[in-house]
Formats: structure tokens, C-alpha cells, sequence
């Protein structure tokens, strides 16, 4: 099994988190503040997620990274290999944005004097406080509404960017950068056009353990949602998700195939 994929998603995904670290900090208080989780975590998500897909695209077709240039996959074939991908992503995903989405939605006000102390001190702090009121079970909550999630959604996101790809470059040769940037920036755009519905879902089943359990499952949070702030609820935080994945999943993958190249 190639193991190039896996660093060079590893690396490219830790690029891509530097690069959207100051969409992240204008975010507002709600489902979709940002506050940057490690890069570590990210990198390590990154790296399953594209050392699976190329993988997966290996067996499928049975031709390397280099190769696929002049003998371009089916899109059935990149698509499965997506959604090989992003299931598996979604396992090792889970406790990390977990944790990510209870800091981003702390309201306490930052330590000032006089005030009271946040209830998360940090990403290791809000992890062992979920494993000792909620066991280890609470470190995978929603982790059901992530995979429904990334699973389809990341088979559209190789698609849009392996197709734009093959699209604008030559037969049988290399994208160009431009051309990488481009097709890795509208892959990020389509990826949230399609996550972002279960994401707000998969917001919500994260924090309801917080104060107490509020909804019986998805299909329930799905409801309760809408019933309360209407269909509109599923687009929330769409747009400013759609700004920052465009330059991020430029860079990304504009890193992860030069890192190839340059080990091919």
C-alpha cells in the first residue's frame, strides 16, 4: 500500500488549516464560530482521508497516481473511492471536531477579573471533562450525522476537483497550478453546498449532551430544528464555510500534488 498519499495529505491538510486560520477567527458566537483546532489533529484527519481515497482508487482501477493522468478514472470509481474515504475520515474525525465545536460554543466571557472561568480550559481539558461526565461514548457523539455527512460529500468533492481537472489540462498531462488551484477551490464549494445541512445537524447533536439530552436521534434533531426556525436552518453558516474552503482547498491541493510529484 503507498504510503506518499498519506504524508502528503498529512502535510497538505496542515498547510490548508494555516491558511484558514483567519477566516476562522471572524466567524461570529453560534454553530459556526471558528477557533482552529491543532494542526496535528487536522493533519492527521487529512492524511486518512486522502491515503484512503488514493488507495481505494488503486484497487479500484488498478493504476498509481502518475498513471491516472493518462488512463483517467471512471467518475463511479472516484466517487466510491470519495466516499471510501470520507466514512473513514469521519471515525478518526469525530472526537477531534467533538471537542472543536464544544469551544467554539462557549459563551463565558474570557478570563477577566471578576470573571467566571470558562468551562473548557482546552482542547486536553474538554476532552477528559466529556470522558468523565459523558464516558467514552460522549467523545463520538454525533459522530452518526458526521458520516452521513462526509461520506457523499466527499465523493462529490473528488469528483468536482478530478473532473475540472481533466476538463482544462492537455491529455495525458499534469494540471497545471491554475488549474489545480481552481478545480481544488470549487471542490471545497461543493463540498459545503452538500455537508452543510447535516453539519448544522451534526452541530447540534455534539452540544446536546451539554446541559442535558434534548434530542432522540438525527431524524429528531431534524424536525425539532426545523419546526422551531424553519428549512432555512440547514443553510446557516454556508456562506462564510463557502469563503474560506475556497482558498483552502486551493492551497491543499495544490500542495498535495506537488508533494507527489516531487516523490514520484
Amino acid at each position: 500500500m503507498p504510503v506518499e498519499e498519506f504524508v502528503a495529505g498529512w502535510i497538505s491538510g496542515a498547510v490548508g488549516l494555516v491558511l484558514g486560520h483567519p477566516f476562522d477567527t471572524v466567524k461570529l458566537l453560534g454553530f459556526f464560530k471558528g477557533m482552529s483546532f491543532p494542526v496535528a489533529s487536522i493533519a492527521v484527519v487529512n492524511s486518512v482521508l486522502f491515503g484512503v481515497y488514493s488507495n481505494a482508487l488503486l484497487l479500484l482501477t488498478a493504476t498509481s497516481h502518475q498513471e491516472r493522468r493518462a488512463q483517467p478514472p471512471s467518475y463511479m470509481h472516484i466517487f466510491l473511492a470519495g466516499c471510501t474515504g470520507g466514512f473513514l475520515q469521519a471515525y478518526f474525525l469525530a472526537p477531534f471536531d467533538l471537542i472543536k465545536v464544544r469551544l467554539q460554543n462557549q459563551t463565558e466571557p474570557r478570563a477577566q477579573p471578576g470573571s467566571p472561568r470558562p468551562r473548557y480550559q482546552g482542547p486536553m481539558h474538554c476532552a477528559a471533562s466529556i470522558f468523565q461526565e459523558e464516558g467514552p461514548r460522549g467523545l463520538f457523539r454525533g459522530a452518526w450525522a458526521l458520516t452521513l455527512r462526509d461520506t457523499p460529500t466527499l465523493g462529490i468533492y473528488f469528483i468536482t476537483y478530478e473532473g475540472l481537472c481533466h476538463q482544462y489540462t492537455p491529455e495525458g498531462q499534469n494540471p497545471s497550478s491554475a488549474t489545480v488551484l481552481v478545480a481544488g477551490g470549487f471542490a471545497g464549494i461543493a463540498s459545503w453546498v452538500t455537508a452543510t445541512p447535516l453539519d448544522v445537524i451534526k452541530s447540534r447533536m455534539q452540544m446536546d449532551g451539554l446541559r442535558g439530552k434534548v434530542y432522540r436521534g438525527v431524524l429528531d434533531c431534524m424536525v425539532s430544528s426545523v419546526r422551531q426556525e424553519g428549512v432555512g436552518v440547514f443553510l446557516r453558516g454556508l456562506t462564510i464555510n463557502s469563503a474560506r474552503a475556497f482558498p483552502v482547498n486551493a492551497v491543499t491541493f495544490l500542495s498535495y500534488e506537488y508533494l507527489l510529484r516531487w516523490w514520484g
